[in-house]
């Protein structure tokens, strides 16, 4: 078998972040990513990458990093692991279109290092449409399961739950979109080697491009009017709630002392919070409401 370390997995982590923004680039015609370096002050650091008032994306980020140093007690606590000095790397994307007819798209690929040996994958892919289209949500839960049963066809039905799981804003009793994958602590075991872990992960990382640019240019046109921006403004606000009450990650960055900026670019730029707020029974706000709860079989749902 293979054997990797964590120069191997940096270097493709950070030729994964230069495709993807290439990509989007140019599938938007207009918006460029502004590139900023940052040092983290206990170790590594990052290179953030902000494209914003461009003509399809409002505001996204691909993000990647790569810091190291002593692991926070509250951390090591959490993770259960043994030994206090971490690598972690990896790239972190979210757009925010726009227009409420492109959806929201959140991908997370990363690994992680102890000093006492423990090494791991996690991350995961996932789709929060302000309208839910029952189609496209079969699509991306299509382009999703082939890419998991090239590795183990347990992979789709074990991660998808994972992601009905953890992508639940529980005090709303709903999921923040229609879903993807998730998983975590991806390590070797007596089956599987670390190498094919990153296998897994790099194919995750790769669909992300040609998925969310064919959503881009499928739905850019699309006409909407304030009711549907408005809409828009309301579902953001419940993006902002999952992420800063339960996102794991963001709970990570902040706790180790990482780059706040960074770490918070998965926030829209503007979102609303209208007290008490009830859809019109029947209307298409209504209806993409109803399909936001856990163990949908997206792609049998269209």
């Amino acid at each position: 078998m293979k054997t990797l370390d964590r120069f191997v997995i940096t270097d493709w982590f950070m030729h994964l972040q230069d495709r993807i923004c290439q990509a989007i680039e140019k599938t938007d015609g207009k918006g460029v990513f502004e590139e900023e370096l940052w040092q983290r002050p206990g170790g590594g650091g990052g290179r953030t990458r902000i494209i914003q008032n461009a003509n399809i994306i409002e505001k996204g980020g691909v993000n990647f990093s790569q810091v190291h140093g002593i692991l926070p007690e509250k951390i090591a606590q959490q993770l259960q692991v043994k030994g206090h000095d971490f690598f972690a790397t990896g790239v972190s994307i979210v757009m925010h279109p726009f227009s409420p007819l492109v959806p929201i798209i959140h991908m997370n690929v990363r690994y992680f290092e102890v000093s006492s040996g423990e090494q791991w994958f996690g991350g995961g892919i996932d789709l929060t449409p302000i309208y839910v289209d029952p189609a496209q949500a079969q699509y991306f839960h299509q382009q999703i399961k082939h890419t998991c049963d090239l590795h183990d066809h347990t992979y789709y039905e074990t991660f998808k739950k994972w992601a009905d799981d953890y992508f639940f804003i529980k005090h709303r009793n709903e999921t923040r979109g229609v879903g993807g994958v998730f998983f975590d602590r991806l390590g070797a075991t007596a089956d599987i080697s670390l190498y094919q872990r990153f296998e897994f992960v790099k194919d995750i990382g790769n669909i992300f491009a040609p998925i969310y640019t064919k959503f881009m240019e499928e739905n850019k046109d699309i006409s909407y009017g304030k009711g549907e921006k408005q809409f828009q403004a309301i579902r953001r606000g419940r993006y902002v709630e999952f992420n800063l009450v339960y996102d794991k990650g963001t709970k990570f960055g902040l706790d180790t002392d990482g780059r706040t900026e960074s770490i918070l670019m998965s926030m829209p730029p503007d979102a609303n919070w209208l007290y008490n707020y009830q859809p019109l029974p029947g209307s298409k706000e209504a209806a993409t409401l109803a399909y936001l709860r856990k163990d949908v079989d997206w792609i049998g749902v269209a």
